[in-house]
């Protein structure tokens, strides 16, 4: 009887604890189930489970031929998911002696879902990986850019390792260019380990939009060449060149120096990316004396053949202030007077006009935004007649107390050629013409062409002239200020002029900063200026000649 009774208490006892434990896991399969369904769906969602959005190949950029300026290339990223580590001591290893780098992030956050080692790997990181052999690394497609042409580097910019525009027309089209992205669910397969996108596309992103340049890339890559060997012949450290149509604003070709090569950026110096002939302003000196002439024949203050008194010496007073020039010269019209570049004579004509002078100046345009809208691009300065000192109207006569780029001297001289046009530069092709005007006289034009041509064919231009071609130009060479102070020993350089033959017209500006040869702009941005003009000329002529 009280074995029957305890086999029964043995048997119950086992039941209940069967029924408990039975409970127990319905129990907890309720609240791994139904309770606690969000935590562990978020849980598997985190380990195998990865959103990335890719954007769409970035959009080509073409010169004005069509050429491709700014292509894409694939590149292959490596990445791991800390979280999820399946080799955690043989991956420090890796990293520590390959991806140093990549380590110390890993090693200051291990709790991270997603971590790029490197993107942009080289063949000999490609071949690190797959040596080691590592389930933990992934490797991941990506697209980034190539540029064929080193010489645009300060026009058309870079992008950053996202593909997102730095500078340049990467970064002022850099919405058009890069299109919306698309996000994908990267998804892990528990026993392989292998990464692949889903065919699931949460969200379809859009192309981006090319872009087609104004520049023309092999007048760009010539012109570079020249002001590369013009800075080593001189001995500068700083230039830059811009030539545009004078009809439409279309910018054919902007070069500087110092400039960088797009596909090797690893050590960037940012001096050498700017664009120095939007970005830099600067006293551009006696070239500015051919507006002074238009606003004072304009303005009807003085007139070609009018004789000047330039008193025959090289420095003079004018009202108590003294007053330098080059060279001396008596009694002369005033179309010598600015052929000939002399200062007294100027400033003798540019005091007629006073604070009229300013408002000439902005009417063409400096001290103002070109519309060009690129990065970076400086406005300059003019001295309002309020802030003017006793010197001032001297100054401006001859280019100081003012900064201009050569985007806008290029800008003010095209309307000498087109009928007084100010026209609104461009560097995207877009077949629109903007242009205010005309803002002078067609006799005042006629009037400032033939102080020009004067100046290309006897006085300081003439190292510009071209056999066959009207050259228009004018000289310009500038003290430097240093600390506050002009120093004498130190000069920038100018040339601004325009070729011309039958419907032929192109305008060139150009500038060299300092030179181990101490000398004038006359014997540097004048053959300076021929060069670049000559180029152009025989590059344009034979592109006519293929068609």
């Amino acid at each position: 009887m009280d074995s029957n009774h305890n086999n029964y208490l043995r048997f119950f006892t086992v039941i209940i604890v069967f029924f408990l434990l039975y409970g127990m896991i319905i129990l907890n399969l309720y609240f791994i189930q139904i309770q606690q369904t969000s935590f562990f769906k978020n849980l598997g969602d985190k380990q195998y489970n990865i959103t990335l959005q890719t954007l769409p190949q970035r959009a080509y950029i073409y010169d004005r031929n069509n050429n491709p300026v700014a292509i894409n290339k694939d590149s292959v990223a490596a990445f791991i998911l800390p979280k999820t580590l399946t080799q955690q001591e043989e991956l420090f290893a890796f990293l520590e002696k390959h991806f140093p780098q990549a380590f110390e992030r890993l090693a200051a956050s291990r709790t991270k879902n997603f971590m790029f080692i490197k993107r942009n790997l080289t063949q000999e990181e490609m071949k690190a990986i797959e040596k080691a052999n590592l389930t933990d690394i992934n490797l991941l497609n990506e697209s980034s850019r190539f540029y064929p042409y080193e010489s645009l580097g300060t026009v058309v910019g870079i992008t950053d390792i996202d593909n997102n525009g730095l500078f340049g027309i990467e970064s002022q089209y850099n919405k058009q260019l890069a299109g919306t992205p698309t996000t994908f669910n990267l998804k892990k397969d528990a026993k392989s380990h292998h990464f692949y996108f889903s065919k699931e596309t949460k969200e379809q992103g859009t192309d981006g939009e090319a872009i087609t340049l104004t520049i023309d890339a092999d007048i760009q890559f010539k012109m570079q060449t020249i002001l590369n060997e013009a800075v080593e012949r001189y001995g500068s450290q700083e230039a830059g060149a811009l030539a545009m149509d004078p009809q439409t604003g279309e910018i054919l070709a902007v070069v500087s120096y110092p400039h960088f090569d797009p596909n090797n950026t690893k050590v960037l110096d940012m001096e050498t990316t700017k664009n120095r002939p939007i970005t830099n302003c600067f006293e551009s000196g006696s070239v500015l004396k051919i507006f002074m002439a238009l606003a004072a024949i304009q303005e009807g203050v003085t007139a070609l053949d009018e004789i000047i008194d330039c008193e025959n010496t090289k420095e003079t007073r004018l009202d108590h202030l003294r007053i330098r020039t080059i060279q001396p010269h008596g009694k002369i019209s005033f179309l010598e007077v600015i052929q000939y570049s002399n200062n007294i004579g100027t400033v003798k004509v540019a005091k007629r006009l006073g604070a009229d002078l300013y408002d000439y100046y902005k009417l063409l345009g400096f001290g103002e935004s070109t519309g060009l809208n690129f990065p970076g691009e400086q406005k300059g300065f003019v001295n309002h007649p309020s802030n003017w000192s006793a010197y001032s109207i001297q100054s401006l006569s001859y280019g100081y107390e003012m900064t201009t780029s050569l985007l806008q001297l290029a800008r003010a001289f095209s309307l000498l050629i087109n009928g007084g046009y100010l026209v609104t530069p461009k560097l995207i092709q877009d077949h629109s013409i903007e242009k205010i005007g005309p803002l002078v006289s067609q006799k005042t034009l006629d009037d400032v062409l033939t102080i020009l041509e004067a100046t290309v064919q006897a006085g300081s231009g003439t190292r510009a002239q071209i056999a066959g071609y009207k050259i228009l130009g004018k000289t310009g060479t500038a003290n430097i200020l240093v600390n506050g102070k002009y120093d004498e020993d130190r000069h920038l350089y100018t040339f601004i002029g325009a070729v011309q033959k039958d419907k032929y017209q192109r305008v060139i500006v150009c500038y060299v900063k300092d030179s181990k040869r101490a000398t004038y702009a006359s014997m540097i941005t004048a053959p300076l200026f021929k060069e670049l003009a000559e180029c152009m000329i025989l590059h344009e002529q034979t592109k006519n000649m293929s068609l």
